[in-house]
Formats: structure tokens, sequence, C-alpha cells
């Protein structure tokens, strides 16, 4: 349980932190043994905020906070300021008030003993399995300022790659939630009211003006039903999706989808390049490092590939053999890694083969933008078109016909 506490030290300074705890007498047992006084102590994440309401699930820390941090944290390691003070300099400093609190308490318990490795292992939020093995491997060779400066890197890669993909999805969603909402008051608002005309004038209506009409009634009559319908059905969808049979279809739908199943592909062998060379420069085992790349690839389909792969490699084949056959990793990926293993640069390799897929999944997404963008601006002014056309054109001839 997490204390969040308020106190005096023994040289009169106040100081604000946290403390795991089983309870508040043992918390302030504890606090006191350091020489503190407790001026208040209380649960994390008990306060309340507007309204009563609990807010802790404001408190997060973005990967972009995670990267500028890694980069402070590998300057002041190369100015060989101690670690304890580090942390606590910038947890003060911090501008995210949660990620703040959490570096004064990595600081608390690097002063009640924990390596830097624990103390971060005590905050799976922030701090990824990845990243704790990394720096555990930096504190075995010595090398913090490395570590954290290769965590900074690899960090900002997949950071700017993950962004650039949803930043350049952005307009064709902002297009086809357009063309939604036009169509949706077309069809609620204009379509009801020209409709009457056609009604009152007896003529023949054509069947494609019949099913414009009939849709319009059904939006019109039943239109918050179906809202509703499509509501919950997506948050029973969401719920679904991460239900782990749900992770597991949803991964493999993904890798199906034409085209951009190609563009999933490509992110998931630069993540994989990109991670084991990171993790080998840093010293870390093969085992390992391919044990963290699979937990951090994000798709359940390549987890299972490198799971394999683990046992493979502890069974005395090569991480080339051992990813070969599954049909889901490249063969020039496969004879690079193999070349690499019998050069003994197979951390270069990876780190060629990351450069190379990132610059494909980059080609791969302005492409798709830029099908999509023409793509949606012609449907959006094709459906309007051939909705005011099924309209007016009856309209015009009952004009005529006066």
């Amino acid at each position: 349980m997490l204390f969040n506490y308020q106190s005096i030290d023994q040289a009169g300074a106040r100081k604000a932190g946290s403390i795991d705890a089983v309870n508040v007498d043992i918390a302030i047992s504890s606090l006191q043994r350091r020489g503190f006084v407790i001026t208040s102590i209380h649960e994390a994440g008990k306060k309340a905020g507007l309204l009563g309401m609990n807010l802790s699930w404001f408190d997060k820390v973005s990967n972009k906070d995670v990267v500028i941090l890694s980069r402070q944290l590998a300057t002041l390691f190369e100015a060989q300021v101690s670690a304890l003070r580090i942390f606590r300099l910038l947890g003060a400093e911090s501008e995210n008030r949660f990620l703040g609190l959490k570096l004064i308490q990595i600081s608390d318990d690097l002063q009640a003993g924990d390596s830097i490795s624990s103390a971060l292992s005590k905050h799976p939020k922030v701090f990824s399995e990845f990243y704790i093995s990394m720096v555990k491997a930096g504190e075995e060779s010595g090398k913090l300022n490395d570590t954290f400066e290769y965590l900074a890197d690899y960090l900002d890669r997949t950071y700017e790659l993950v962004t650039k993909a949803k930043g350049a999805l952005i307009y064709p969603a902002f297009v086809i939630m357009t063309f939604i909402t036009v169509m949706i008051l077309m069809f609620t608002i204009v379509i009801p009211k020209i409709s009457a005309i056609l009604v009152d004038s007896g003529q023949e209506i054509p069947i494609y003006t019949k099913i414009v009409l009939g849709i319009s009634n059904f939006l019109v009559d039943y239109g918050f039903i179906l809202l509703g319908v499509v509501i919950f059905g997506g948050f029973f969808l969401v719920r679904f999706i991460r239900t782990k049979a749900g992770t597991v279809i949803f991964d493999q739908f993904k890798l199906s989808i034409p085209y951009l199943s190609n563009l999933y592909r490509k992110l998931y062998w630069s993540r994989l390049s990109d991670n084991m060379n990171t993790m080998l420069v840093s010293g870390i085992p093969m085992i390992r490092s391919l044990e963290l790349t699979s937990s951090v690839i994000n798709n359940t389909v390549y987890k299972k590939i490198l799971a394999d792969a683990v046992e493979s490699v502890k069974a005395g084949k090569t991480v080339s053999e051992s990813l070969s056959g599954n049909g889901e990793i490249p063969g020039i990926m496969i004879q690079m890694m193999k070349v690499g293993e019998e050069s003994g640069e197979l951390g270069s390799i990876l780190k060629t083969l990351a450069k190379f897929y990132s610059r494909e999944v980059t080609t791969a997404v302005d492409a798709l933008v830029g099908l999509i963008e023409p793509l949606m601006i012609v449907l959006l002014g094709a459906g309007v078109a051939i909705l005011l056309a099924s309209v007016l054109i009856p309209i015009y001839n009952v004009a005529s016909a006066q």
C-alpha cells in the first residue's frame, strides 16, 4: 500500500514523498526511524478531485516524458552526480507531477539501499520491463550514462515512428468523420423536408429515390436506437479486444488486412530489430533480449514466434535458425542476421535492419495517406452528389410536369 507524506527532517527542512507499507502505522514507524517528523500522511490515490471524484486516472507518464527523463539521467550520470541526488533533483523539477512523485519515491528507495533497477521496478506503469533490464545491465557494466543514452535514443525512435504513423492518419480520419456527419445530416434533416414535396405531388417515385427515402425514414424513426446499438456494440467490442482471446483474434486480423498488414509487419520488424540491437549493445544476453523483445512487440503472433525462438536458442540453435520457417519473418532479414552471427556483427546488422524497416514504415504511411486523402474526398463528393440527384431529379420532373 502506498502512502504520501509530508514531514520535517533532522535539519528542519520540509520534505514530501511517498512510502510503501502494509498499513499507515508501519509507514509512520519507518519514516520516524529515518529521523522524520510526520506532519501529514494519507493513502495515495485517496485525495478527491472536483465534485469529490477521484482524478488519479489523469496521472500518467507519456513516452515523451520518459525520453526526456532518460536524456537528463544520461547527462547527470556522465557528470558523475550521485544517483540519489539525481532522482531527488529531477523529481523536484519535473513538470509532470505524477512523474515527479515517482522519482521522489525512487530516491527514497535508493536512500534505503535499493539498486536503481530495483527502485525502478516498483513503478511498472512508468518503466517497462525492457527499461528496467537495460538499467540493470548498465549497473552491472558500470556504464549507466551510456545505457540511459541508448534508452533515450531507442525510445525517441519508437516515439517518432508511432507518432508519425498516428499523426499521418488524423486527416483521413477527419475526412471520414466529416463524410459520415454530412450523410447523417442530409438523411435526417434535408431529405425529410424534400420528401414531403415528392409524396404530395402524387408522381411515380423512382426506385433509387425510394431507397434514399427509406433510409432517411429509418434514421429519423430509429436513429437513436441505432446510435445506442453502435455505442454499446463498440463498448463490448473494445472490452472483448482487451481479453486474451480477443487480443489474439484482433492481432491476427491486423495481419490479414490488405495493404495495412504490410504496414503492421514492417512496424513489427523495425521494432524487433531496433529493440534487440539496443539490448545487445548494452550487454544483455541473447535469450533475455528475445524474451524482452517478446514483451514489447505488442502483437501476440510475434510474441509466439519470439517465445518459440527463445526455446530454440536454449536448445542450441542460432537466432536466425530459430526465427526462420514461420512465414512472418522475411527471408532477407533471416539471411542478414545469419551473416551477422557468422561475422560477429549481429548488433550492427540489426541496427541496419531497424533503420531500413523504419524508412519502409514511413514510406508506407506516406503512401497510404496519399491514397486515402483523394479517395475520401472523391467518396464524399460522390456520396453527396448521388444523394442530391436521387431527390432533386424527381422534383425537377414534378416541376416540369406542371
